[in-house]
């Protein structure tokens, strides 16, 4: 792209913080450096047109984890990490209303609820569920997780239903517009379609080469997520997440956010439709992908739950399919460090984005 000498005086001259990505880690780190160094000049950069992570394509959960998903992380975590997770992404939530207000988010507090098709599952769910609400009394001062009768209709499921009284669920759409209008009128200045291909550091300063210019930055800040490894950092690996929503659903009595399978499935209500999306471990290889495209046979299956247990008596179409791009590695716990001299990450949110990506982008300008 062959620039004007006012187009790079005024978007690429001086740049104190440069930022890749504008989702939620990206637009709530350069919010904080502006409160930080208010006289500093930010520029975030985003490959797509919009978002092209899952900031704008996930399913607004206001989540921190279902039981099952809790018990899980028991095996492969220590409690005092587990315990960290959970406070993370309710201080994650708690900062994100603060900043936008429950109002703009569409905040709904309608609970969460887990379905079981295995009865071993729910079993071992009904055993640990006193030892994981004593685990985390300390954070909600009250039991978290109860057992209840399914009232929804849902069937080839069991009966029982764990419920989760403090789960949520926003409008990531109005989120994401609110912030990033927040973001420009802090005087941060955003360049869209513009993809980092390469950057090389220097004593005080990075070049970065995009697909469309090249400029000098005295700090670069990366918050690509599941697009991380694009940028040499290995230990993020990206995973798809595939969702349909249906038309409209007259009288929809189903309300609140629901996991099934250990949360690799997941669905909601939102503007009288159903939003359901998952199924990466039906391919956990071929998930393993920065592709926006969808497949038989995630889609399938989905289509497939939504006929036999979510909406078993109700007529339903498809109305629109998307998928979104995470990021996860080994360990849940996020990756927010400094790289090189003068280069810095936030990423490998594990697919709790909502919970956790307005602290992790506020840690990782904290570095700073």
């Amino acid at each position: 792209m062959n620039l004007s000498y006012w187009e790079i005086k005024s978007w690429l001259t001086n740049i104190d913080y440069t930022i890749v990505g504008s989702g939620i880690v990206g637009l709530n780190c350069a919010l904080q450096l502006k409160n930080r160094f208010p006289k500093s000049k930010i520029l975030i950069l985003e490959k797509g047109l919009l978002p092209q992570g899952a900031s704008t394509k996930n399913a607004g959960f206001a989540c921190f984890g279902s039981l099952s998903e809790i018990i899980d992380d028991l095996k492969t975590h220590s409690e005092e990490e587990v315990f960290n997770l959970v406070k993370k992404r309710i201080d994650g939530l708690q900062l994100l209303r603060k900043t936008l207000g429950d109002s703009t988010l569409d905040y709904q507090e309608l609970g969460g609820y887990e379905l079981f098709t295995n009865t071993d599952l729910l079993e071992q769910c009904l055993d640990k569920k006193e030892d994981i609400n004593t685990l985390l009394k300390p954070l909600f001062k009250q039991d978290v997780f109860s057992f209840k009768f399914n009232p929804f209709g849902f069937e080839n499921c069991n009966e029982t239903l764990s419920f989760n009284q403090f789960e949520g669920q926003i409008d990531t759409g109005k989120m994401m517009v609110s912030l990033t209008q927040l973001v420009l009128s802090s005087g941060i200045k955003i360049l869209n379609s513009s993809t980092v291909e390469h950057f090389s550091e220097a004593d005080n300063s990075v070049k970065i080469k995009t697909d469309q210019f090249e400029f000098s930055t005295s700090k670069l800040l990366i918050a690509t997520n599941g697009f991380a490894s694009r940028l040499d950092i290995s230990e993020v690996k990206p995973a798809r997440a595939q969702v349909l929503i249906t038309k409209p659903i007259k009288n929809l009595h189903i309300k609140g956010t629901f996991h099934l399978d250990q949360g690799y499935y997941y669905f909601r209500n939102i503007d009288n439709r159903i939003l359901f999306g998952g199924g990466r471990n039906l391919d956990f290889k071929g998930e393993e992908t920065t592709d926006l495209s969808q497949t038989d046979l995630i889609q399938n299956k989905l289509e497939a739950l939504l006929k036999t247990t979510i909406l078993p008596t109700t007529p339903f179409e498809i109305d629109h399919r998307w998928s979104g791009i995470m990021g996860v590695g080994q360990q849940k716990k996020p990756i927010v460090k400094q790289i090189s001299n003068n280069v810095y990450c936030g990423v490998r949110l594990g697919g709790m984005g909502v919970a956790i990506g307005s602290l992790i982008g506020k840690d990782l300008a904290n570095l700073l």
